[in-house]
């Protein structure tokens, strides 16, 4: 008999989870239900900006064909929402009025965009009304007002400096928008980036066409534009920043109104154990970026310092992969099989990396440090001396910040400095020691190095699906010749697309080399 499971949504991560899980379809051994609330099958939301701004397709960025799944014994329902879960009958009730019976339920539910309280847009955070001109680039229908916006050339207003936003920022005004980022703090990344970095990287921004306004406070949006569309920012000092569509990008709040109204206990998102098991409820599980893995037992030291989810569809990735997993031993051995698997391992710190042409940046761990901090209080509870290195060229738009301890990369910087930031990713994610002189790792972006002089092939090239320089080197080697080629046979480039480059660089090498020959 099979195990029924119902997925409640149908974004990158639960697209992931049914993939996962297809084999087990095939054999029976699992019922399987995905209830997605967009019209739309599963398809890569980190990438609707590029939609936006004509660089993609919607066909491109689609991840999952609901006509196949259907075919394959996967009962799809787009355009449906769940409104209620009755965890004592283990059913959902559904907005069409019908209910579904499960045996395992699986929350991705993914995350929504925070939308600010400013006079002019209804502060209602779970059913806000966006006046025509403003959006919050979240799905399709938001990246087609973007597209309309660039196709024309209008002016874009980004509310919010992070990396989301001047990524949008930036592509738009390379594809001719006159775009303007009004963000809080003194620079943009202020949650992520020091001061110095910050500074270069307004710079950099300016350079790109980009304007910005720094240390601005939002009070209202004006609609004067024809039909009552976006036309202005209004800030705290009276001043407007005029536009024709804003877009907001002042993150996202983990969806987990409907577990808690079942009665699960939810923090920032939905907390798991490292089963990704619910709370109290081992029927359930969430996964993504509604899920915050936080065990119940408060002596666990993998849950000490755990935060709310990354935002990352990395992590999502691989909490997917795991519970398909886990799901599949369930439904065909039985639970003591399931339990005997290896608990899903710890996410170690994400890498921040910003996409666009022109500006290269990387960022990670605590920049929180000055050089002479350390050296005017010593380092608490005997722990090794914190080091920091500081080098930085603001006339040519470069800057490197490396926070060791022990030797070893706690937290980094880099603005302008492709290889140097390659390199110290590769060293942060290892926990490996820096060399003794660290102007080695600056000379990396020296003129006299050759083009690929840190391409290490065991480095990972594609940080959302995990993926090494050597497997997409074998892949490149067995006949892919394109990036879309490479992801279709390694799943390289098919998160946030940040290694698009990267691939083609090690797709132009091996044919370089077979031209050569």
């Amino acid at each position: 008999m099979s195990e029924r499971i119902v997925v409640v949504g149908f974004g990158p991560v639960a697209a992931r989870l049914v993939e996962g899980l297809l084999p087990a379809v095939r054999r029976g051994s699992v019922s399987l239900m995905v209830l997605g609330q967009e019209a739309e099958a599963a398809y890569n939301r980190v990438m609707v900006a590029e939609f936006g701004v004509g660089r993609s397709t919607a066909e491109a960025l689609a991840m999952a064909d609901a006509a196949e799944l259907i075919a394959e014994g996967v009962d799809v329902r787009l355009g449906v929402t769940v409104k209620r879960v009755d965890r004592a009958r283990q059913r959902v009730v559904l907005s069409d009025g019908t209910t579904e019976g499960y045996e395992r339920l699986v929350f991705a539910t993914g995350a929504r965009p925070v939308i600010p309280n400013l006079t002019g847009i209804n502060p209602d955070p779970a059913h806000p009304v966006l006046p025509a001109g403003v959006t919050a680039l979240r799905d399709l229908n938001d990246a087609g007002m973007l597209l309309r916006a660039v196709t024309a050339r209008q002016r874009v207003v980004v509310l919010g400096g992070g990396v989301l936003g001047l990524e949008t920022a930036l592509a738009a005004a390379d594809e001719g928008a006159q775009t303007t980022v009004v963000h809080s703090g003194p620079h943009p990344m202020g949650r992520n980036i020091d001061r110095g970095g910050g500074a270069v990287l307004n710079a950099a921004l300016r350079s790109a066409g980009v304007s910005v306004v720094s240390n601005a406070v939002s009070t209202a949006v004006e609609h004067n534009g024809p039909d009552g569309t976006f036309s202005a920012l209004v800030l705290d000092d009276g001043s407007r920043v005029e536009g024709d569509l804003l877009l907001l990008s002042c993150g996202v709040r983990p969806r987990i109104e409907l577990a808690e109204g079942c009665g699960l206990p939810a923090a920032a998102g939905i907390l798991v154990d490292h089963r990704l098991r619910t709370h109290h409820e081992p029927h359930m599980f969430a996964i993504g970026d509604c899920a915050e893995v936080r065990c119940a037992d408060k002596s666990c030291p993998d849950c000490k310092g755990a935060t709310a989810p990354s935002g990352l569809v990395g992590p999502g990735w691989r909490q997917a992969e795991w519970l398909a997993a886990y799901l599949e031993t369930l439904a065909e051995d039985g639970q003591e099989a399931a339990d005997s698997l290896p608990e899903l391992a710890k996410e170690q710190p994400g890498v921040v990396v910003l996409k666009a042409r022109g500006i290269n940046l990387a960022v990670a761990g605590d920049n929180s440090a000055e050089p002479w901090d350390d050296m005017l209080c010593p380092s608490p509870d005997g722990l090794p001396h914190r080091e920091v290195a500081q080098w930085a060229d603001p006339g040519h738009g470069r800057y490197v910040k490396m926070t060791t301890r022990g030797g070893v990369l706690q937290g980094l910087v880099s603005v302008g400095m492709p290889r140097t930031a390659a390199e110290l990713v590769v060293l942060f994610e290892r926990g490996s020691e820096l060399p003794a002189d660290r102007s080695l790792l600056l000379r990396l972006d020296g003129t006299d190095q050759p083009a690929g002089a840190n391409n290490d092939p065991a480095r990972t090239v594609c940080r959302c699906a995990g993926v090494s320089g050597a497997a997409i080197e074998e892949s490149v080697a067995g006949g892919c010749s394109s990036v879309p080629e490479v992801s279709k046979a390694t799943r390289a480039g098919t998160g946030c697309g940040g290694c698009h480059d990267d691939i083609k660089a090690i797709i132009e090498k091996h044919f370089q080399g077979a031209v050569a020959a």
